[in-house]
């Protein structure tokens, strides 16, 4: 998508483990962290201009993960909610597409697109965002509506959150996806 062109009818806003467990503090410093806001934003246009919603939802089966099925974290953050009908594909691994019915559903609905936001960005943004062009999908990932962490390397050098973020995008512009902003967006909504 480039600054000139609109979104496809046929494009669907893929939200990715906006969970409470997100915001953990063990999980350590995070940038962007006006997404959820932005998230909310591109959502509510996207509802306005009656596109369909896909959420995704992280049960991990680390004992350690705020993410667990069992636990308050796992579930989705206010601000992203489903209404009825928008489904929710729960799944264990890093990718929406690995253990989910997610590519069927895409497939049988005729999308062609999917426009992606969420947590995190190196993490289950980015490998979703690299699977889903694989598939053959149309893919837009929303720079400020997603974010990052610090991580630390196998070396115990520090990669700051803003770093790890900017690199991840960086990564997939032009080659899996293109990336974009939410203002951006919402103004070929609109």
């Amino acid at each position: 998508m480039s600054r000139d062109e609109g979104i496809s009818g046929s494009a669907v806003l893929l939200i990715i483990d906006v969970q409470k467990g997100m915001d953990e503090p063990r999980l350590g410093p995070r940038n962007n962290l006006q997404a959820e806001q932005n998230m909310a934003r591109l959502l509510a246009t996207w509802r306005e201009t009656g596109r369909p919603v896909f959420h995704v939802q992280h049960l991990s089966l680390r004992p350690t993960s705020p993410l667990r099925a069992e636990l308050p974290g796992c579930e989705l953050k206010d601000e992203v909610k489903p209404l009825y009908g928008e489904p929710v594909f729960q799944k264990h691994v890093n990718s929406a597409f690995i253990g989910t019915d997610l590519e069927d559903q895409l497939r049988s609905h005729g999308y062609d697109t999917v426009v992606i936001v969420g947590l995190t960005t190196p993490h289950c943004v980015s490998t979703s965002a690299r699977m889903a062009a694989n598939l053959g999908f149309e893919t837009t990932v929303v720079s400020d509506a997603t974010a990052a962490f610090d991580i630390t390397g196998p070396d115990g050098r520090l990669y700051h959150a803003d770093t790890v973020h900017a690199v991840s995008l960086a990564t997939l512009h032009g080659e899996f996806a293109t990336v974009v902003d939410t203002d951006t967006l919402i103004s070929a909504l609109t």
